[in-house]
């Protein structure tokens, strides 16, 4: 049993940790959002956070990117984040179940697409899904992906199964490649250490990479980006100005630029 002087410690200790970020707002000091958002937001949503910035000086915005179902483990082992930014539904579902996002502040904020994407020069010609479909049973190519437990790599997988591809068999026979990342697999089509490589249109758009066919929903679903505001955020209310700006013709402006197709304006 606890002696009272180290129960009194524990709760002054308790306190002094709820009390951070209030006393944080209270001194003057500009108050610290952490987001958390897909890494092929990268670039894009920094843009936004400059601009958000120069508006709102009391604000330290703070981004993480990774990709998305990184960023769930860690926002689940407890991460500091007060808003999540997902390239697919599936991750944002997640933490819906668990009851971890604020009420009312989930939003479809983005729509994106799923390319086939090649290096300078195409040297294996490829011209569309199809014809990679024919080139990997074949042998004749290889091809970087996402890993399955990231976004792209989900929607690669429903792909190769609207081809009636088999990844394992694929993957066994070296004609796959993967990357922990939208951005790690558009990397290696860039360096042309691949023939080629399945990404976002955005990921393609920003490095100048030749996109040779675009995936239609019936082959992968529709590419969602949700955001929310988290339920254990300490600045619920900035965060979820912030959010709002994500949807703001200021804002909407930099994701179209980016070759995003934005949502619920």
């Amino acid at each position: 049993m606890k002696k009272p002087a180290a129960l009194a410690l524990a709760l002054l200790l308790l306190l002094s940790a709820c009390a951070a970020p209030q006393e944080e707002a209270a001194s003057g000091e500009p108050v610290s959002l952490y987001i958390f958002a897909a890494s092929s937001l990268a670039g894009t949503l920094d843009q936004i956070i400059e601009l958000y910035q120069a508006e709102h000086q009391d604000i330290a915005v703070v981004p993480t990117y990774d990709s998305s179902g990184t960023l769930l483990a860690q926002i689940q082992e407890g991460a500091d984040c007060d808003l999540f930014i997902s390239a697919a539904p599936k991750q944002m579902d997640a933490l819906e179940v668990d009851a971890a996002l604020l009420e009312g502040s989930r939003r479809d904020l983005l729509e994106n697409k799923v390319v086939l994407a090649v290096p300078e020069g195409n040297p294996r010609g490829v011209g569309s899904f199809r014809q990679l479909a024919s080139l990997l049973e074949s042998g004749d190519v290889l091809l970087a992906v996402g890993n399955s437990d990231v976004p792209v790599g989900q929607y690669t997988q429903k792909i190769f199964a609207y081809l009636g591809l088999d990844e394992d068999s694929l993957a066994a026979s070296g004609l796959l490649t993967y990357g922990s990342n939208v951005k790690e697999v558009t990397t290696q089509v860039s360096e042309a250490s691949v023939d080629c490589g399945i990404i976002y249109a955005t990921d393609a758009f920003d490095t100048g990479l030749t996109v040779m066919d675009e995936a239609l929903p019936e082959m992968c679903g529709q590419v969602v980006y949700p955001a929310a505001v988290l339920a254990r955020s300490h600045y619920p209310e900035e965060a979820g100005d912030f959010l709002t700006f994500l949807s703001s013709g200021e804002a909407g402006l930099i994701f179209k630029n980016a070759g995003f197709t934005t949502l619920n304006p």
